[in-house]
């Protein structure tokens, strides 16, 4: 009989040596669909199941991973090498007691930590459950609906290239205080290529979704088939700050990397676009037009995601010693102002010292010097700025100006500006009162995200979509369109 990852983790616990330890089990089911030239080539299912276990000795730690953990000897030498590895190491910077049951919880005083106490008592209650397993029968009608459009564009002409995937994910954690919690996390997504016969004629269309039931391919294929009409001129452009508008996915491109870049510890030590000149952070001061709004929020109905921390590694946006911990809805920046940056407990706990130490506030603490709040990664990103305006309705009220598709191999060029280049990529699109007249050639960008807010003359409606270059580690984003008066196309490139 195949051994449930609870009993797992409670064998781990039962067995483990050391001061203190963690067992996260997590058991994925994933299908996939591909295709391409207008015909379905691939699908595919799989399975796998990881064990990671995190061995506490005084107040060091090591950890220790394997895949497909079934028999207790595999667990056994985990659990002693994690120790081994943990009385070997240094006292870890982000020491803490371990969570046991309700501890991140205090008592409901609002709708939402009620609603964080909830969530945390369904992931207790269930922690006995067994995986939930995804199926090909997701794609049924997205398969049906997949044929229809095939046979479309063969009639135009055109061919069809596209991955669907759809990811179960059920996560086992435990700790030797006693606390005890389990989730299941869907995750799907679908990005299309769609090419015509002209040289420019390629573009390129992204989605994510939780179970495919809001996935349209009727929608999907009118949209790739206008842009490829879009296509059929071809204007060439030379390098400048052009009038741009960015869609949805390239926001989230931009701002998903902003995102991961906030560390509060790094501000703090003056390394990131979030340090102040002088010392402390730029909590408080104005990064973008008043009414702008980045937050995140594990409850979201739309984007629901982990609700407890789960951390397999230290580093400057987690913390093994919080393992479990509840999420919250967390607002970064709140009427165009950073209100908050990513700080584990540990983090938090030395930005409230500081600010002590300084008088209050020089580290992003309250201006009394008081604590400041834990914060942690949560795994999906809303940003909006109250715009009610489509793509469309965006396009037709520009005189003049850029339209991108999507954006791609975007690297880092200085992380204290948070400067970032990058390509543009299928399809951008030249405006001209208010209508697309035509395709230009790609170019090189060098922009700062956080820059780029700073500029903004226009958010339009905020919708859930899929970023291009991160959508492998990021999935669950919701973005407007925003409007750029001077977006820097460095240079011309010749990627097609």
């Amino acid at each position: 009989m195949t051994v449930q990852s609870h009993e797992i983790v409670e064998r781990a616990l039962e067995s483990s040596r050391a001061d203190g330890c963690v067992v996260i089990a997590g058991e994925s089911s994933t299908v996939n669909l591909r295709w391409a030239n207008n015909t379905l080539t691939t699908n595919g299912a799989a399975r796998d199941r990881s064990v990671t276990v995190i061995s506490m000795v005084g107040r060091a730690f090591g950890v220790r991973s394997a895949s497909n953990v079934t028999d207790d000897d595999v667990l056994e030498k985990l659990l002693r090498l994690s120790e081994a590895d943990a009385r070997e190491a240094e006292d870890a910077d982000d020491y803490a007691e371990l969570l046991g049951p309700g501890a991140g919880v205090g008592a409901p005083h609002s709708r939402g930590e009620t609603a964080v106490a909830a969530a945390e008592a369904v992931a207790e209650a269930t922690f006995t459950d067994p995986a939930q397993r995804t199926s090909t029968s997701v794609f049924t009608e997205f398969a049906r609906e997949l044929g229809d459009a095939f046979a479309a564009a063969r009639a135009d002409g055109h061919r069809l290239f596209g991955f669907a995937q759809h990811d179960l994910t059920t996560t086992w954690l435990g700790t030797s205080a006693g606390l005890r919690l389990r989730h299941s996390q869907p995750t799907g997504s679908v990005e299309w290529n769609a090419k015509s016969t002209t040289p420019s004629g390629s573009v390129w269309h992204g989605q994510s979704t939780h179970d495919f039931t809001d996935v349209s391919v009727p929608d999907t294929h009118a949209l790739l088939r206008r842009r490829l009409a879009w296509s059929a001129r071809s204007v060439e452009l030379p390098a400048g700050r052009y009038e741009t508008l960015l869609p949805p996915s390239a926001v989230a491109d931009l701002l998903t990397y902003t995102y991961w870049s906030a560390a509060g510890r790094d501000a703090a030590e003056g390394r990131t676009v979030f340090s102040k000149a002088g010392g402390g952070t730029r909590i408080g001061e104005a990064l973008g037009p008043a009414g702008l709004h980045l937050f995140s929020d594990p409850l979201d109905p739309e984007l629901p995601a982990t609700p407890f921390v789960i951390a397999g590694a230290s580093s400057a946006t987690s913390s093994v010693f919080d393992n479990g911990l509840p999420l919250r809805r967390t607002d970064w920046i709140t009427d165009g102002k950073l209100a908050a940056l990513v700080q584990t407990r540990a983090s938090a706990r030395s930005a409230a010292r500081r600010s002590g130490e300084a008088g209050g506030g020089a580290a992003g603490g309250g201006a009394d010097g008081g604590d400041v709040a834990v914060t942690p990664f949560v795994d999906n990103l809303t940003l909006d700025g109250g715009g009610t305006a489509s793509l469309d309705e965006m396009i037709a009220n520009t005189s003049r100006g850029l339209l991108l598709t999507c954006l791609w191999y975007i690297r880092e060029v200085d992380p204290q500006l948070l400067l970032l280049t990058g390509l543009t990529r299928d399809g951008v699109y030249l405006v001209e009162n208010g209508e697309v007249v035509g395709t230009v050639n790609n170019f090189r960008f060098n922009e700062s995200p956080v820059d780029l807010l700073g500029r903004v003359t226009e958010v339009g409606a905020t919708v859930r979509t899929l970023p291009r270059e991160w959508g492998d580690w990021f999935t669950l984003a919701r973005m407007p369109a925003l409007r750029i008066p001077d977006f820097n196309m460095s240079s011309v490139s010749p990627a097609s």
